[in-house]
């Protein structure tokens, strides 16, 4: 027959290829490959579910670059602002607690828009989102490094926040859109990279940039990266969007979320100063007067809000999917148990990695009397760390699988953590502090890499922009949250052990260590130096202390994510076509 009736013959095989779902696979992991692709002829995806649309679309490895090079700089800008606070207190005159807002403020914008926005660049385009937030980044930067007061840099950091959360998941769901198969994951490895690196490189080129130059130097840098970020997208990035279906605009969603998320890290951050129960002084909050006298401070008051609001973004957003209309959070994701496990590792290891990258610098600045130069060259271990093991992470994984690399990452980042901690003594050389940022930047490579492609592994190809954009949101919610957390825990701990019994203990603890910087200027104080160094060790060794319990908490959560891998599947059977097959792609 197949002699006979070779023309039949091949478009059956054709027609099988193309109707037939494959049976599942086991992965190198032990798990199994989710069903979004289907295979077809000529070796790329077809997913005939999916309701993506690319347009335009040239080299996509040349497009990847570019979108790594824009993710790059607004990570870059999330800790390139740490090593630099020290002497933006100075400059500015600030407070801990505004030093905290200018640390903090550019994520929790980023965190409350990036599920809208994720959303708005599904309808009308990736490419348009990413180009229009690149230039409202840059234009954040600019009024940044013109600022002159501690106001107008946190107003600065708010712009620069609606540029970053339109940037960051326009690159994510446009490499998910873009990429099938085993280019996927290596797309998503490059991405996971970048963002693991550019992280970890910004202490190092803060500190260059801030000590060579001034602060403002860490702004502007922003300017000629972003115009030629735009240009090259304009010529190099695919138009990808998603037709959706479901009628109207989340707007009810975005509000109570952007409420709720606020209101946490509010409450988190003006715990120390405001008090966390009763009040602790009068304060002036939008205008509003908030009496010492009064029974409860505004900080449970937040608290309480964010609770409330939180609580009714989801109800909200379960009622929008039961009446089929668009919602900012498709709830139904987190039935897939990678993708809410994985989310939940992603929230609680950003909440311990940017613990860090905030309370750090301010100890090697003002208690080890570094300059800003010296502390990101100690702190460029990490970068050196991360680019090592996020080069290779792709290789590790294919031998030991995903999960068990993002759970030996966290094992790292933990252990290195945990030994730096007892390593901050001013008796102790700082260059010793060198070998567990490496091992820390080592870990923190290896999760960062294969963390992303983990969580998105089992999202359906037209919730992309969702499911990316689901997943920076918790990463930025995290990232908000670790520095309000280490803030919060360097002010309890600051206020625990600073006990001199000089004017100089809450002057030191209300400038950040900004004080003590100015104190050891002057000269002449060595003892009260010295013993002010050891105190600030302490009270930063309690936040770092707190990092290694949420890198735990992701550790558990990456546990779990390794359990729910281990399915048992059947071998994909081979559906590759005979070479003398002529099969058409068009159907």
């Amino acid at each position: 027959m197949r002699q006979a009736w070779p023309g039949l013959a091949r478009r059956r095989r054709c027609a099988h290829q193309l109707t037939r779902r494959p049976a599942p696979f086991r992965l190198p992991d032990g798990g199994v490959a989710p069903y979004p692709q289907w295979v077809n002829p000529v070796g790329g995806d077809v997913d005939p579910g999916s309701t993506e649309q690319v347009s335009g679309a040239g080299n996509p490895w040349a497009a990847l670059w570019v979108l790594a090079v824009g993710l790059g700089m607004i990570v870059l800008d999330g800790t390139i602002v740490g090593i630099a606070i020290p002497k933006i207190v100075t400059g500015l005159s600030l407070d801990i607690t505004e030093a905290q807002w200018v640390n903090s403020i550019y994520s929790v914008v980023f965190a409350a828009l990036l599920l809208s926005v994720g959303r708005v660049g599904d309808r009308i385009g990736r490419k348009r989102i990413f180009i229009a937030g690149t230039a409202i980044f840059v234009v954040g930067s600019v009024l940044a490094a013109l600022s002159d007061s501690g106001s107008g840099l946190i107003w600065a950091r708010v712009v620069q926040g609606v540029g970053g959360a339109m940037v960051l998941p326009s690159t994510l769901s446009t490499v998910n859109a873009t990429f099938r198969g085993n280019a996927r994951a290596a797309a998503f490895g490059i991405w996971g990279a970048v963002m693991s690196g550019a992280a970890a490189l910004g202490p190092l080129l803060g500190g260059w940039l801030s000590g060579s130059f001034a602060w403002q130097a860490i702004f502007w840098v922003n300017v000629p990266i972003g115009v030629a970020v735009i240009v090259a997208t304009i010529v190099l990035v695919p138009e990808t969007s998603d037709k959706i279906t479901a009628r109207g605009l989340d707007v009810d969603g975005f509000l109570l979320s952007s409420i709720g998320f606020g209101a946490l890290v509010f409450a988190i951050i003006e715990g120390p100063s405001m008090g966390w129960i009763t009040p602790i002084r009068d304060v002036s909050i939008l205008g509003l007067a908030w009496s010492k006298q009064a029974p409860l401070s505004p900080v449970p008051v937040a608290a309480g809000i964010a609770v409330a609001a939180i609580g009714l973004f989801i109800i909200w957003e379960r009622h929008r999917a039961r009446v089929r209309r668009s919602a900012l959070l498709d709830l139904t994701l987190f039935r897939l148990s990678r993708f809410s496990w994985g989310n939940m590792t992603a929230g609680c290891v950003a909440v311990g990695e940017f613990a860090l990258v905030f309370v750090l610098p301010l100890y090697l600045v003002s208690a080890r009397g570094l300059d800003e130069i010296q502390a990101g060259v100690v702190l460029a271990a990490m970068a050196f760390g991360a680019f090592l093991a996020g080069a290779q992470a792709r290789r590790v994984a294919e031998r030991l699988g995903s999960p068990r690399v993002v759970v030996l990452g966290l094992v790292l980042e933990a252990g290195g953590i945990l030994v730096m901690a007892f390593l901050l003594d001013p008796s102790i050389s700082v260059w010793l502090m060198v070998i567990p940022l490496v091992v820390y930047g080592l870990g923190l490579g290896l999760a960062s890499a294969q963390l992303t492609s983990l969580v998105l592994a089992d999202v359906p190809i037209d919730q992309s922009g969702q499911g990316s954009a689901t997943q920076s949101t918790v990463r930025q919610v995290g990232s908000a949250m670790g520095s309000a957390v280490s803030g919060a825990l360097l002010s309890v701990g600051l206020g625990l052990y600073l006990a001199t019994g000089t004017g100089y203990d809450q002057t030191v603890r209300s400038s950040a260590g900004g004080a003590l910087q100015g104190l050891r200027a002057q000269g002449g104080h060595d003892n009260l130096v010295a013993e002010l160094s050891g105190q600030f060790a302490d009270g930063t060794r309690l936040a770092l202390l707190g990092s290694v319990v949420f890198l735990l908490l992701g550790l558990a959560g990456a546990v779990q994510v390794l359990r729910t891998s281990h399915l048992v599947a059947s071998p994909l059977p081979d559906v590759s076509p005979s070479p003398e097959a002529d099969c058409s792609t068009e159907h």
